[in-house]
């Protein structure tokens, strides 16, 4: 919850103009719960997943197991897109380009969120790792390791996933890599780091009101473990139940 409240008539909810000098800074509550364990999770999973693929060799099989969290993670997203807090909704940060484009020019105001070009480069992120996950549920290495849903496709359409896996491999890092250059411009040359935030869940923010805050209380958490639960199960039926059919 904010700790003080200034006055920022005249602004649309959830953003604050270019001056951010202006008025008394407010912590307002940006980040719920749910969405910083899904962050900081997703992080060490695709780390976990590209440090033991490279290992190789018994290390794999933590790749796969990588795989699946990732899977249950982007599962659990997509559900809090809709029904999470404010911050978290996809409604709050839709992509749109012309903005990210009006916002690298300095002419959008500043989100309490995601802004119009982070917003850009979550969906991006997130749909370059289902690419990902998803063609390796299909993919071989043409030894001793498969896919779970190998034996559903032919040899020819799981060669051609695995072609795609290992060429989404690089996309998922240049994503990655350009996002950390984004995290330190922001934080070495526009003064506003953003790594603080994602792990308190708190920001301070000149103009901010109290409307600006997502709720963040026993409720959604509640909510976000039973959608973290129910995305770990699907995921679980997927990788052992439906090879079997």
């Amino acid at each position: 919850m904010p700790r003080s409240t200034p006055g920022a008539n005249g602004r649309r909810s959830g953003s604050y103009g270019p001056a951010t000098g202006r008025g008394r800074a407010t912590v307002v509550r940006v980040w719920d719960l749910p969405t910083r364990l899904f962050h900081w999770a997703l992080v060490a999973c695709v780390i976990g997943s590209l440090v033991s693929i490279n290992i190789g060799g018994n290390a794999v099989g933590w790749h796969f197991r990588f795989g699946y969290a990732i899977l249950t993670l982007l599962l659990f997203r997509v559900a809090w897109g809709f029904v999470g807090p404010r911050h978290a909704r996809f409604a709050n940060f839709p992509p749109n380009p012309a903005a990210a484009w009006r916002y690298l020019r300095g002419r959008e105001p500043h989100r309490v969120g995601h802004s119009p070009l982070g917003a850009l480069s979550v969906y991006a992120l997130l749909l370059a790792l289902a690419v990902q996950v998803v063609t390796g549920l299909f993919a071989n290495d043409a030894i001793m390791w498969d896919g779970p849903l190998r034996s559903l496709v032919s040899n020819s359409t799981s060669d051609r996933l695995t072609a795609l896996h290992q060429f989404n491999r690089v996309v998922v890092i240049g994503l990655v890599l350009l996002h950390l250059a984004a995290i330190a411009y922001y934080r070495f040359v526009r003064r506003d780091a953003l790594v603080g935030p994602m792990l308190t869940g708190d920001r301070e923010i000149p103009g901010a009101t109290e409307q600006d805050s997502a709720r963040d209380g026993l409720r959604e958490r509640l909510l976000g473990l039973a959608l973290a639960a129910a995305s770990a199960a699907i995921v679980w039926a997927v990788v052992t139940k439906l090879p079997a059919w």
